[in-house]
């Protein structure tokens, strides 16, 4: 014990000499942010429990090497994978035809991916972005911290030996230049618009003589695509801010819960980054990210849910009957600008492909594509997407890590205008809590959709947010707010926002019910709708946290519990009557839909019986997701109920079981003979048969599929032969629960629920894994005497050369 303590006690010494030394230099050289020294960065991290670096550094491009080398040490695979992706060499390295992983794209196959992202390059749209003034464009801070990762990535490579095998050995891992790493960021913001239509991009071709006779657009088909795109399979989130009038001390309180892919180039990664007497914040990091993506500080902590805005816009170009390259406004002829792209392939030659391009945007056709669009002899159609002029995403986040309140997050959001698909959601220790939808979004007016929608878009505006311009007309042209920073985006005032009303939460619907006493309307509907159904996880949440608000005496033990209560609403509105409407069927069978009858008579005893939560300890939980699944599957939403949906009642309806339903019983007996089939009792504990492998060892995962509501989301992968959900490759990612005590040190808990590294032989590849199977946080490090304190403290310091 006297040897730990004195190994600690020196760690500590150096710590605080290397850290002393920080200051001095910073108070010294107050420029050196501005102007970083080259080839010779530096930076002091500090190894707490789980992994978690605390960053030190004197500039922010030391920040951003100390923040390169910490996340390449920790996730040096996936940050190369995504390197080869932004740099269009996917198809070089792993032949054309194989699919991606969609982290940074939705690109179906390597080809798409790289000639987009090729494109992107040729035409240095990224670096031309980098090049405008801020707030416009990044500032210094944020391009010293681009050049500052790529050199601590860099470093890192050159002085370690990489130990994943999914990359050890590997020619594709290399060294990065600064833009690639702002071409990986830019690949993030504009997921919501180009970066989801790449393969309908890359794929637009002309139409030719015996094609040219196009088909008409499938309405209801895109007003689909653009819903499911909303309600996006991989990307959800909650979040909760609760105002001083709420807790126990009168300050703040947050609670973030993002649902992100477990696996691949979206992951969270946990740090610290601090520079002495101008930045403080801890929090999670998208990888490749060189600032906190969510987080927290002394005073303030906001996350982010996805916003049900449509970041994107169409526009229906009409052609000349001569030329289907060539598209009329007020008359005139515009020619395509032609964007001809060639991409290395894997043992093979070089593949040349063509793009269309407008002063609109790109052309998009694919009448089977994401959206479902024909390019016809007299009729094509371009995406606008003004995310793909956004370079302000990283200031807009570093804005908020220099806040010392919900107003200074305002004021960064104000400034920079740089969030591409997210709601903010804020508290701090003043007790203010905020929500805002201020997000980069196309200036789609009401006025303007009705003045100059199309056919199409007088349908899929009111039903979906989508607008669909005549481009015919130049008086259709999206206009721009006087107070934006970019041309034809909204300018802060039209943001629906929600100040310091006792609880502001999301989880992933519109504005309009972040507080159900408060209720926000008035917004244009291409920020969302009003007056609507919410998803059964709002409904949820909302019940939850105004049960909470109305308590009171609120703390960052509540939000813990709230995390992991795993309360399943579904369960709560039907359970009951489905166990009723079971227990009354003839002779206790049902018909499966194979037409064979089955016995679900322990069905209806599972179903009366179970607790109505998704723990890991349930028993039945298991039973009524395969149930539900099924039942939902098969019925639509709006048939399910017997009471319908109300607006004056929106989070208590619709309810009712309709029991009566056919797919009713179908649903019971096919749950039932999935389950026996498999050898799986009906009332098995969900734990068994829900959970996820790290190296050998089963770790139970609690929480339940966004269809059951449960806030705790997991959306497993189903094995019907062992009858298990085996793996997770969606659901609760980076957690955080935050409050304030007085002390100058938050009160932060904190839980990166698939661990730091994907590497299997990191000592954090599963650890926080299994606190997440017990439902445990962890206790986060944030002020110096606390990191010092820490039992598993191993001090580094790192630089460019060894």
């Amino acid at each position: 014990m006297r040897t730990r303590f004195r190994r600690l006690v020196v760690a500590a010494v150096a710590l605080l000499t290397a850290s002393t030394a920080l200051q001095a230099a910073a108070a010294e050289h107050p420029s050196g942010q501005d102007h970083p020294s080259h080839g010779d960065l530096s930076a002091v991290i500090r190894y707490t429990e789980y992994g978690i670096p605390h960053i030190v550094a004197k500039n922010y491009a030391d920040l951003g090497f100390g923040t390169g080398w910490a996340q390449a040490a920790d996730q040096v695979c996936l940050l190369a994978d995504g390197f080869v992706t932004v740099r269009g060499e996917r198809s070089r390295y792993f032949g054309p035809d194989a699919a991606t992983d969609r982290s940074l794209s939705s690109a179906s196959d390597n080809l798409s991916s790289d000639l987009y992202f090729r494109g992107v390059r040729q035409t240095r749209t990224v670096e031309k972005l980098l090049t405008e003034p801020a707030p416009g464009g990044p500032s210094r801070q944020v391009k010293d911290m681009l050049h500052g990762f790529a050199a601590g990535y860099n470093a890192w490579l050159a002085q370690n030996r990489i130990t994943d095998p999914a990359c050890q050995g590997k020619p594709w891992v290399r060294p990065v230049s600064s833009t690639d790493v702002a071409a990986r960021f830019y690949a993030i913001v504009i997921l919501g618009g180009q970066g989801g239509s790449v393969d309908e991009i890359t794929g637009a071709q002309p139409p030719t003589g015996a094609t040219a006779p196009g088909a008409k657009v499938d309405a209801k088909a895109l007003i689909k695509s653009v819903r499911e795109r909303s309600a996006s399979a991989d990307m959800g989130s909650n979040a909760v801010a609760f105002s001083g009038a709420t807790t126990a001390n009168g300050r703040g309180l947050l609670l973030g819960n993002p649902h992100y892919p477990w696996q691949g180039g979206r992951r969270f990664w946990q740090s610290q980054q601090t520079i002495p007497g101008e930045l403080d914040v801890a929090g999670g990091s998208l990888l490749g990210s060189p600032v906190v993506s969510i987080g927290y500080n002394s005073r303030v902590a906001w996350s982010h849910t996805v916003a049900t805005g449509v970041p994107f816009s169409l526009t229906r170009l009409t052609l000349d009957p001569a030329d289907p390259t060539v598209y009329l406004v007020d008359g005139k002829r515009e020619p395509m600008t032609k964007r001809t792209v060639t991409v290395a392939v894997q043992d093979g030659a070089p593949l040349t492909r063509t793009q269309w391009w407008t002063r609109y945007g790109p052309v998009v056709a694919d009448p089977k594509g994401d959206p479902p669009l024909p390019w016809t002899a007299t009729t094509a159609y371009a995406l606008n997407d003004p995310n793909a002029a956004n370079f302000r995403f990283a200031d807009t986040s570093l804005g908020f890590a220099k806040a010392r309140s919900t107003a200074d997050v305002l004021t960064s959001l104000d400034r920079h205008q740089g969030l591409p698909w997210v709601n903010t959601v804020a508290a701090d220790s003043a007790g203010h809590s905020l929500y805002t939808q201020s997000q980069v979004l196309p200036r789609i007016t009401d006025d303007l959709a009705a003045r100059c929608s199309t056919d199409l878009g007088k349908l899929t505006y009111p039903q979906a947010g989508l607008a669909v311009l005549d481009g015919s007309r130049g008086d259709c042209a999206i206009g721009s707010d006087p107070n934006a920073v970019q041309p034809g985006i909204f300018g802060p005032a039209r943001m629906p926002t929600l100040k310091d009303a006792p609880y502001a939460e999301n989880s992933n619907d519109s504005a309009w019910l972040a507080n159900t006493d408060r209720p926000l309307t008035g917004y244009e509907r291409i920020f969302g709708d009003v007056g609507t159904p919410r998803s059964l996880r709002t409904r949820g949440a909302i019940e939850d946290v105004a049960a909470m608000a109305e308590r009171g005496g609120l703390t960052v033990r509540d939000l813990q519990k709230q995390q992991f209560a795993n309360r399943a609403p579904a369960g709560a509105l039907a359970a009951a009557d489905a166990a009723k409407a079971c227990a009354a069927l003839p002779g206790g069978t049902a018909t499966a839909s194979n037409g064979k009858a089955v016995d679900v008579s322990e069905a209806c005893k599972v179903l009366a019986s179970w607790d109505r939560t998704m723990d890991t300890d349930s028993r039945g939980a298991l039973f009524f997701d395969r149930f539900w699944r099924k039942l939902t599957a098969a019925v639509p939403a709006g048939r399910l109920w017997k009471v319908p949906f109300s607006a004056a009642d929106p989070v208590h309806t619709p309810n009712t079981l309709d029991t009566a339903l056919p797919g009713f019983t179908t649903a019971l007996a096919d749950a039932v003979a999935e389950l026996r089939g498999s050898g799986t009792p009906l009332d098995a504990r969900l734990g068994d048969h829900q959970y996820v492998l790290r190296g050998g060892e089963r770790l139970a995962v609690p929480g339940g599929s966004n269809r059951l509501g449960v806030w705790n989301v997991i959306e497993p992968t189903w094995d019907a032969a062992s009858g298990a959900y085996t793996q997770v490759p969606f659901g609760s990612s980076h957690l955080q629960a935050v409050g304030w005590d007085g002390s100058g040190c938050p009160v932060a808990r904190t839980l990166l629920t698939y661990s730091q590294s994907s590497n299997p032989n990191s000592p954090h590849y599963s650890d926080q894994t299994r606190l997440l199977s017990g439902g445990k946080w962890v206790t986060a490090r944030f002020c110096e005497k606390d990191v010092l304190s820490s039992p598993a403290l191993r001090v580094l310091r790192v630089s460019e050369h060894r």
